[in-house]
This record gives C-alpha cells, structure tokens and sequence, in this order.
C-alpha cells in the first residue's frame, strides 16, 4: 500500500507538535559551547604580541585571537629571521577534559600538544613523530606559559632528547603586547 507524501509529512508535522509539550519547552536549553570556565584558561595569552629572547633581541610577532565562537584560541607566528612561520590552534577538549595545542609550520612539521593549568601556567607537553635520530629514543616536548605581574608571557619551551629523563630549553620568549599603532 503506497502512502501520500502528504499524509507522512502530516504525520510527521503532528510528531513534531507533540514533542512541544509544555514540559518539554520549559526544558533548560543545553549550555553553549565553549562557555565553562576552563574552555577559558588560555584567554590570558590573547592579544597583538612582540616576542623577544631573554637578551631581549626580537624573536618574532604573534597574533593569538579567540575563533569559532571563542572555542578555539588561534595563534599567529612570524619569526623575526623570515620566513619562518607557523600557527597553532588551541582548545579547551570537554571529553577529555585537557587543553591540546595543534602546531603546523610553513616547514611542513606538526606538534600535538596535551596538557593544562599548573597552578597559574598553562603547561602542555607531547612527544615528536620519530626518535630522536642521535639517542633512537622518542624526543619529548614541553611548553609552559606563564603569565607575569607586568601584562607579558613568558614562553618556555622544553625538549628532551633521552626521553624525559633530562630536559634542555629549545626557546624562551617573553610575549610583550605591541603598543597600539605599532
């Protein structure tokens, strides 16, 4: 028996109006994404930034803004020896319940990082596709952010190459935000 394309849309009109009871409207929407405090965490290092070296010799500029509804936090690096270049792409991961950092360069290298708040730095760490090509043993990262009494950030890149057991600093850059205008 064939049934009217009229007669199923009806059905389903009427399913559609039955879901609409009152207790079923006065139901508490379900939170937005991205809006729990530790989807929140890294907002610290937004901004226009200068990045320079402890012996303040310029590093490099970043941009770091909120995407997608403030879910992601987006990085934007140029070196200051063009035309090294890269970005990031940092979000708060609800079911694991961990910040990951995703690094991509115009060198064509990839970093995943895993990590989260350590008393007030940001802390991620992950370990490099292949072994470390001198030890054969697998090549860990860390990188720790950490927000200083002045407005800037402090940067601190670790690397290990015997697996962790001692670790060695790869790049130490203290974000200043740029002056306006500049």
């Amino acid at each position: 028996m064939m049934r009217s394309p009229a007669l199923l849309l009806g059905a389903g009109f009427a399913c559609a109006l039955q879901a609409q009871t009152p207790a079923a409207m006065s139901a508490p929407a379900p939170a937005a994404p991205c809006t729990q405090a530790e989807a929140h965490q890294f907002d610290f290092w937004i901004g226009e930034w200068d990045v320079a070296k402890p012996d303040g010799t310029p590093a490099g500029n970043s941009r770091i803004e909120a995407i997608l509804g403030g879910c992601v936090i987006q990085e934007n690096w140029t070196s200051a020896a063009p035309p090294y270049a890269g970005k990031s792409f940092n979000l708060f991961n609800q079911g694991s319940g961990h910040w990951e950092q995703f690094w991509v360069d115009n060198g064509g290298a990839r970093l995943h990082l895993v990590g989260g708040m350590v008393a007030d730095s940001m802390m991620m760490s992950g370990v490099q596709d292949a072994p470390n090509p001198k030890t054969h043993l697998i090549q860990r990262e860390r990188i720790t952010w950490t927000p200083q009494p002045d407005g800037s950030v402090r940067q601190w890149w670790e690397t290990s190459n015997d697996d962790g057991k001692t670790w060695s600093t790869s790049f130490d850059g203290r974000y200043r935000r740029r002056a306006q205008g500049g």
